[in-house]
């Protein structure tokens, strides 16, 4: 079954039903890891990251995952990130899931600290991260 979206025709293999986890978990194995949702409001205990010009708090004492991300104005993430909540997702491979899946990113592989890399994809008008740790 098609379907549109944005002008742009996706393939489905199977309908969904209420029930069912995401393809991306239940095939792809992908993880839940956070759902980080933009602000423009100070939070407590932000903590900077520098090189991409944004701050982070709430992820470390949230039993959901939910992370706060504030932008510098001159931050140079993609727009959509800066103002549409994205659900990530812990992969393996993150160059292999990049490729596999022909997936579209908005912001190439990077480091937001020691021992992670993330890129961002855009699905269906909305972001999500995908995030590979250092075992």
């Amino acid at each position: 079954m098609d379907r549109i979206f944005d002008n742009q025709v996706f393939q489905r293999i199977e309908n969904r039903v209420e029930n069912d986890l995401p393809e991306s978990v239940v095939k792809w194995g992908w993880k839940y890891h956070h759902l980080g949702i933009p602000t423009i409001l100070k939070m407590p205990d932000e903590q900077y990251i520098p090189h991409l010009k944004f701050y982070v708090s709430g992820f470390s004492s949230s039993p959901f995952g939910i992370e706060w991300m504030r932008f510098d104005e001159d931050c140079p993430l993609d727009k959509l990130i800066q103002t549409v909540p994205h659900l990530a997702f812990e992969v393996a491979d993150l160059d292999h899931e990049l490729t596999l899946h022909n997936l579209k990113v908005i912001t190439g592989i990077n480091s937001p600290a020691r021992g992670i890399r993330v890129a961002m994809i855009e699905h269906n008008g909305a972001p999500v991260e995908l995030i590979e740790f250092k075992k």
